[in-house]
């Protein structure tokens, strides 16, 4: 083909939400000055597409109809739904190129915007390596469903999150606890598990049902007032911001933040921290909590806990929410067990305890599996118990052939435990044994400040563990390796018999 010879453009034209006089000045300019318009419609040929585009349209433009070939997933192609679906955007795709070809400019229609859950990207993806493309961006239906309920969907620092309704009611149930506002797509035969995601997370009686914004025939209605088998594709499901329950106040929530980056903290700590009035905590564990406007920080020293847990709970009885934060899981060494303790003296405020990942198995996740078979969970620190003690444990860990995890082995004033922890550890374990140390490990992917290392019972260097550490000691059985991608440590689930 010759090199000069003009291609045609293709225009992804966002049409809006469906009102005609919500389309663009440049959307309805596009589609006047288009060679060809091209529209998806369903096997009965009305598209939606080409009514609300119809007032831009003029005469002698060529009409590209593409019609879905299924519209549910009963099909009798030989791939299910999905081959047909394929075969027909591939067939579409060389429709539209064919104009393109011949130099004519093509508007290929779309509801709403057109890189927003739309049939445009399936022909975009197609055509754009072999053809130039433009995007003409709409009015989105979840603009348009806010509008229609006139209701504030985000302000300040809300998070909005659009979920397809094909998630499951699981998967949309977890979401939804942790956003301040959601849209819920792709409504239909999904509105069922939508419904049930929605009551679960206790959040039905906030979210509306939206049907055609913007259209003659929209509807806005509560979504528990719902009949589930009238519901059209063309609509959602809208929990606007500002409504989060707050927690109940006169409560204690201990909230586990894990390990340090928030990608490893859950959802229900994170709606817990959203929902308190007061949140207590060692300062540089509240400096991980995001900033929430009328919550109060009561910021303190690490080696105060029952100054915090005292705190809490005299919060608590005046009808403050509070939640106390600790790093890791609030029940391993952290602040769980003072406020448990202190709670004895308060018979009318209730405590409760969210969970979270813990440090150790964070470290673990780094290297494999150290702690795949039993494991003992011990700190070195003999500021609450005597080292004879932490003595005694370790000995005893080590003769049942424990693996060990270690919190707490060093500090500025503790020096000397991690050595003598492994003098007693060598009289029962090879010197081969092999011990992971993690410093910083905090988030889903390595990060700024970890380091990892795994050595040897017989190689250990004591003099470079701090307390940002937390140590992982094999058992007689735990095995190490080089993989792909670095140190594998193992321990096998089956014990010698």
């Amino acid at each position: 083909m010759s090199e000069n010879v003009r291609h045609g453009t293709l225009f992804g034209v966002g049409l809006g939400p469906g009102d005609p006089e919500l389309v663009t000045l440049k959307a309805a300019r596009v589609i006047a000055e288009a060679d060809v318009v091209a529209y998806h419609s369903a096997r009965h040929g009305r598209s939606i597409a080409r009514g609300i585009a119809a007032p831009y349209l003029r005469p002698g433009q060529i009409e590209e109809h593409l019609v879905y070939p299924v519209t549910t997933e009963t099909v009798d192609h030989p791939g299910g739904y999905a081959g047909a679906m394929q075969e027909f955007y591939t067939a579409a795709a060389e429709r539209i190129a064919a104009h393109l070809s011949a130099g004519r400019d093509v508007a290929l229609l779309a509801e709403g915007d057109p890189l927003f859950y739309s049939s445009y990207m399936h022909l975009h993806t197609r055509l754009t390596a072999r053809f130039n493309a433009v995007i003409i961006p709409g009015v989105t239906s979840i603009s348009a469903a806010s509008a229609a309920t006139a209701t504030p969907l985000v302000t300040g620092t809300e998070v909005l999150s659009v979920l397809p309704g094909t998630l499951g009611a699981a998967e949309l149930g977890r979401r939804l606890t942790d956003t301040d506002a959601a849209v819920i797509m792709k409504l239909g035969r999904s509105y069922p598990a939508v419904r049930q995601a929605l009551s679960e997370s206790g959040r039905l009686d906030e979210t509306f049902y939206v049907e055609r914004a913007s259209t003659a025939g929209q509807r806005v209605l509560p979504a528990a007032d719902v009949d589930d088998t009238d519901v059209p594709y063309f609509s959602l499901a809208l929990l606007p911001g500002g409504r989060r329950a707050a927690a109940p106040r006169g409560t204690v929530t201990v909230v586990g933040l894990g390990p340090g980056d928030g990608a490893w903290m859950t959802a229900q700590s994170r709606a817990e921290l959203a929902a308190a009035t007061d949140l207590i905590g060692y300062g540089p564990y509240l400096d991980r909590v995001p900033t929430s406007d009328g919550q109060r920080r009561h910021p303190s020293d690490n080696t105060e806990e029952a100054d915090r847990a005292r705190l809490a709970c005299t919060l608590a009885d005046q009808g403050r929410a509070v939640a106390v934060v600790s790093s890791g899981d609030p029940g391993v060494f952290a602040m769980a067990a003072a406020v448990i303790e202190e709670a004895r003296n308060w018979p009318t405020v209730p405590v409760r305890v969210t969970p979270a990942m813990t440090a150790a198995h964070a470290v673990a996740s780094r290297v494999g599996a150290p702690l795949g078979h039993d494991y003992a969970v011990l700190s070195l620190s003999d500021r609450l118990k005597p080292w004879s003690v932490i003595a005694e444990r370790v000995r005893a860990a080590a003769a049942a052939d424990l693996v060990l995890a270690v919190y707490n082995p060093a500090s500025r004033t503790r020096t000397w435990q991690v050595e003598a922890m492994r003098e007693v550890l060598l009289e029962y374990r090879a010197p081969t044994t092999p011990v992971v140390v993690g410093r910083n490990v905090s988030g889903a992917e390595p990060g700024d400040g970890e380091d990892l290392a795994v050595t040897t019972l017989g190689e250990l260097d004591a003099a470079r563990i701090d307390m940002r550490c937390l140590m992982i000691i094999g058992s007689s059985q735990t095995r190490r390796y080089r993989g792909a991608d670095g140190d594998r440590v193992f321990t096998p689930r089956r014990y010698p018999g």
